[in-house]
């Protein structure tokens, strides 16, 4: 029998399990130096190269970036594979990490070809990290502990302390010192992760110590034979490309991706249902899970703008002199972090009180509102790209506006989205179906790769009906999936219950229990 967890009625880390710690540092760090990074990409490539950019075409650069975003959580579908059959959760976050902070180093070595390199060792780092991490955070609790939404709102909110450091840093010191040592600061900030992760790293016990499922040690042989072909079969496609060898159109690999991104996530979860043998009840709550999974695709098709069109809008078409003080481009994505840092503790504690007086909104209910929530902030951008188009740089209060909205739309969304996925996914599969959901991320961030390429701060007269376009979309799947909710959300509430099927079968066979 598998050890009790007693962190399970711990309440020493505000009022949440010890091992909350461990992973609100950790994560906090990662995500410093992931976003402090992610916000110089665009940027950097789309630079003249007489300022050290690579001085490619809008187009590019977005669906580079959009691959990049994608691939980072695309291999979070394998990440939680291998530490559900092979490692366990905490060497997955562990190794993981490290990979992530290779990959920043090689990023600072000032070198078109070792830039790339760079984005590959990020992309694999976190595929390992992002759903091992969240997924431990979720097996803190029991089915029926209340405490797990303010658990992931609080932990949301030291992903926001860590990205609102990474773009202070990394865009004061692009603007100042180099983009190189930008690129360096984020090394730094997940070689502080790591240190914090390994101090603390008894705070967590037995959760995720060991894969859950593990393989047979045949089953393992093969799983790492595969694993070494398909890196030495990417270190041949990177040395290819570097080399001349094999030329690439970033826009056109894009929408593969993003096809092929779509096929495995509808794949991968009907063959969930079609061969993981779930109950009745298993399949009803992993029903409900899928459309939370159809809303966050579209929330972060629409929310990764930032980082892509937001950041371009605001560096060809926004006003930023403040008196003789010029705001640095990538500090307005820090109004996000900002904004959820103020706004994460009084979200946690509505969703307690709302819990406290029986009233408990279906995840579906706040994906959708947190969906159309986020694609309002898309009218802003209309009626600013609007007053861009007649020429003028616009005020940066339309962002302010923008970045408000589209923060309040993600504390509906994703924090309890992460959480819809730990308490409805069977436990036994907690880290897959994790990567399953991190894998609606990539999707998302394709998609927001693709539309930003159309959004060009030199074409201002097609951005209007573009940004017209992306709100009556996310406003109208938001619809559909409110009504959708009305059903789901009765399926939501078998988390935790016996399954009638398996009551049967114990009442008038109870040997066959211990076999289940």
């Amino acid at each position: 029998m598998e050890p009790k967890n007693t962190q399970q009625q711990d309440n020493s880390f505000f009022g949440q399990p010890a091992g909350l710690q461990t992973l609100f540092f950790t994560e906090m760090w990662e995500r410093m130096s992931y976003y402090g990074m992610r916000a110089l990409l665009v940027l950097f490539m789309t630079a003249a190269i007489q300022e050290g950019g690579l001085e490619l075409t809008v187009a590019a650069a977005t669906a580079i970036y959009g691959l990049y975003t994608g691939a980072v959580y695309f291999m979070g579908l394998p990440g939680g594979w291998i530490a559900d059959r092979l490692i366990g959760g905490q060497r997955a976050t562990w190794y993981g990490g490290i990979v992530i902070m290779c990959g920043h180093i090689v990023l600072a070595v000032p070198s078109d070809t070792t830039f790339f390199l760079g984005l590959i060792l990020v992309v694999l780092g976190t595929g390992m990290l992002k759903p091992n991490i969240s997924a431990l955070v979720g097996q803190l609790y029991d089915e029926g502990d209340d405490r797990r939404d303010a658990g992931y709102t609080l932990y949301y909110m030291g992903i926001n302390i860590g990205s609102l450091i990474g773009y202070a840093v990394t865009g004061y010191l692009m603007e100042n010192v180099g983009w190189h040592w930008a690129f360096g600061a984020a090394a730094v900030g997940m070689f502080f992760g790591l240190v914090q992760y390994r101090m603390t790293l008894p705070k967590l016990r037995n959760v995720g110590a060991d894969a859950p499922k593990p393989l047979s040690p045949r089953g393992q042989k093969i799983s790492w034979t595969i694993i070494v072909l398909f890196l030495i079969a990417l270190g041949g496609v990177f040395t290819a490309v570097a080399t001349g060898a094999m030329t690439i159109d970033p826009v056109a690999i894009a929408q593969q991706v993003a096809l092929a991104a779509t096929i495995v996530f509808f794949v991968y979860y009907i063959g969930i249902f079609l061969f993981s043998k779930l109950t009745k009840n298993e399949a009803k709550r992993l029903g409900a899970l899928f459309l939370v999974c159809i809303a966050s695709i579209c929330f972060w098709a629409g929310f990764e703008q930032a980082g892509s069109s937001l950041n371009l809008f605001a560096r060809d078409l926004t006003d930023r002199m403040v008196g003789s003080f010029e705001i640095p481009t990538t500090w307005f994505q820090m109004l996000n972090s900002g904004f959820l840092i103020a706004l994460s503790p009084f979200f946690a504690a509505m969703w307690v009180n709302l819990t406290k007086r029986m009233i408990n909104p279906s995840y579906g209910f706040k994906s959708a509102l947190g969906l159309i929530i986020m694609a309002s902030g898309f009218i802003v951008m209309f009626l600013a790209s609007q007053a861009a188009a007649s020429g003028m740089k616009v005020s940066p209060n339309w962002l302010v506006a923008v970045y408000f909205l589209h923060t309040v739309g993600e504390l509906c969304l994703s924090p309890v989205a992460l959480s819809a996925v730990s308490k409805l996914a069977p436990r036994r599969m907690a880290g897959q179906m994790m990567g399953v959901f991190v894998l609606t991320y990539s999707i998302g961030s394709l998609l927001a790769g693709l539309i930003a390429g159309n959004l060009d701060p030199e074409n201002t007269e097609t951005m209007p009906d573009m940004y017209m376009q992306i709100t009556l979309f996310g406003v109208g799947v938001g619809v559909v999936v409110f009504l959708l909710a009305l059903k789901t959300r009765h399926w939501e509430k078998l988390a935790g219950q016996p399954d009638p099927e398996h009551v049967a079968i114990n009442a008038n066979e109870p040997v066959k229990q211990d076999k289940a």
